[in-house]
């Protein structure tokens, strides 16, 4: 009947709608079709160069964070996280020196237990101080040559720095669908209805 298959076709896109990989498949399609007649050429542009991770806690979020914040220095198109442009972290800093907090970007709270839903829970002199120390020691001109111990954002995620410059550098080879710590991952698959855990051994690794 048209109201049994009206109710079946209302189903489908309440599944849609709250399906983050359906809109990334939706957004995807528009963003590789435009970019492939741009380019007059056919294949899988935007999955090719592009993937996303469900980032699980707040060792993920820092990682991932600086991973992105220090992509033109690992690039050597930056020699300092404030002279890269284009990154948050470069616009925080702007913002910061003028006495203001971005508007575009959700604020740094630090360890508040409400930090997860009105903000980041990292302070902004901690997280400037995180990406600077990495910095220095990613940069191939200045490799090794930071003696000081790390910030004390490592501490509080318990995090090794030889575990910190691997998922700084390796992030996406790292994690694939979602990262994490394991009892995250876990949980996330289980959601997902994955039996297989992806990810386990590099997040027991780098993640603890």
């Amino acid at each position: 009947t048209h109201i049994e298959a009206v109710e079946e076709t209302a189903e489908v896109w309440r599944k849609r709608l709250f399906d983050i990989s359906w809109f990334m498949r939706a957004l995807n399609e528009y963003i590789a079709r435009a970019a492939n007649k741009e380019d007059d050429c056919t294949g899988h542009f935007w999955e090719g160069r592009f993937k996303s991770q469900a980032l699980l806690d707040e060792s993920a979020l820092a990682a991932c964070m600086a991973y992105v914040d220090l992509n033109p220095v690992r690039a050597k198109v930056a020699k300092t996280p404030e002279t890269s442009d284009h990154t948050s972290i470069q616009y925080r800093i702007n913002a910061a020196r003028v006495g203001k907090t971005p508007k575009r970007l959700m604020p740094l709270l630090g360890n508040s237990n409400q930090a997860m839903t009105q903000g980041l829970p990292f302070t902004l002199p901690d997280y400037l101080q995180l990406v600077d120390i990495t910095s220095r020691y990613i940069h191939p001109n200045k490799r090794g040559k930071v003696d000081h111990s790390l910030p004390t954002i490592l501490e509080r995620l318990n995090i090794e720095h030889e575990q910190w410059l691997t998922l700084t550098t390796q992030f996406e080879t790292c994690f694939k669908q979602a990262a994490g710590k394991v009892v995250h991952l876990e949980q996330y698959a289980h959601n997902q209805h994955q039996q297989r855990v992806q990810g386990r051994q590099n997040a027991r690794r780098l993640l603890g």
